[in-house]
This record gives C-alpha cells, structure tokens and sequence, in this order.
C-alpha cells in the first residue's frame, strides 16, 4: 500500500446485511479514499477497518457516518479513537456532529475522559450482568438437578422388586426415576 503524504480525508462506512444503502452515509463529503465494510451484526472480523487504520497517517481526517458504524460498544469506539487521535488523525462522526482531534486540544481531552468514564461503566454494568447470570443459572441448576427421591416405604419395595430378579431398571421406571436414581436411593438402606 503507497503511503500518502499530504493529508488526507479519508472514509469508513460500514453496511450491514439489513441497510445495505452505503450511498447515503458520506455522500455529502469530498473524501479521497473510501473504505466500505459490507457486514452482518454477527461478523467480527472488519477487514476494510483495519485496511483503513492501517492507511491512516498523522494528519489525515477519517470520516465515519455515526459512532456505531465504528466500533460494536463503547469501549471499542474509547479504544480506537484514542488510538487515531494519539498517532495524530483527527476523528470526525458526522450524525453525532463530533470531532476528535489531537489530545492537545481541551475539549477532546475531556470527551475522552468522558467517554472513557462511561466505557468503564458499561464494563462493570456487563460484568455485574455476568455474575448474577451466573448466580441464577447455579440457582437453577441446584433446583433443577435434584431429582425426586424415594419416600423409605418406596426404596422397600424396590428392594423386594429387585430380590425377586426384576431388572433395576425396569424397577427405577415403574418409579419414575433414573438407574442412578434408583441406585443413590437404594444405598440409603
């Protein structure tokens, strides 16, 4: 890839397999190079994205519609603008009306501090979420696993089905239960 030297404007528009119209998403700016991403939501890998990071050089301009055509969540849009502005491009999301440019600058300064406030609250939200997903599911799970057992009278009488040669399986299904059911009962006597 030639590397430029005089600074560029340069577009990223992401499309995906619901609102295939690109043409709309910068079509009202002069831009020198356009990277497109045709995408569904499912798709992790953003070949075009990279393609473009990778040609962006200090005093280039990247162009992107709205901050979700960039990156998945918050701490994807924190990381990678923070990572332009810092190699010197200036990051311009045209639905949000938003500017990045170098960290010299006060007010891009605090956007990120900001946005990088609201990131790490996004992680714990998800985390938080995580934990007590987990919790639930063990709860479930402790409830869920434990099978019906059998009443003292009821082990008796597998026994006694059992002593006159029926098959233990047979007998844990006329109980409705499972062989290791039966067995976990039958060691209770």
């Amino acid at each position: 890839m030639s590397h430029h030297t005089k600074a560029q404007h340069i577009g990223y528009i992401r499309v995906s397999s619901v609102d295939q119209n690109t043409d709309r998403q910068l079509d009202s700016i002069s831009l020198d190079k356009t990277f497109t991403e045709k995408l569904s939501g499912k798709d992790t890998k953003r070949p075009q994205l990279q393609a473009c990071l990778d040609y962006l050089r200090e005093g280039d301009t990247l162009h992107v519609h709205s901050m979700d055509r960039l990156a998945r969540n918050l701490m994807d849009l924190q990381g990678m603008v923070e990572t332009l502005t810092n190699k010197g491009v200036i990051v311009q999301f045209h639905k949000e009306n938003l500017v990045f440019a170098d960290n010299t600058s006060a007010m891009s300064k605090l956007m990120l501090q900001i946005m990088g406030a609201v990131a790490e609250f996004e992680r714990s939200l998800i985390k938080e979420r995580q934990r007590e997903g987990i919790a639930k599911a063990k709860e479930a799970g402790k409830h869920m696993g434990r099978k019906p057992s059998l009443t003292d009278l009821q082990v008796q009488q597998a026994h006694q089905l059992i002593n006159q040669g029926i098959p233990k399986t047979e007998v844990a299904g006329r109980f409705g239960i499972s062989r290791q059911s039966l067995y976990r009962n039958l060691k209770r006597i």
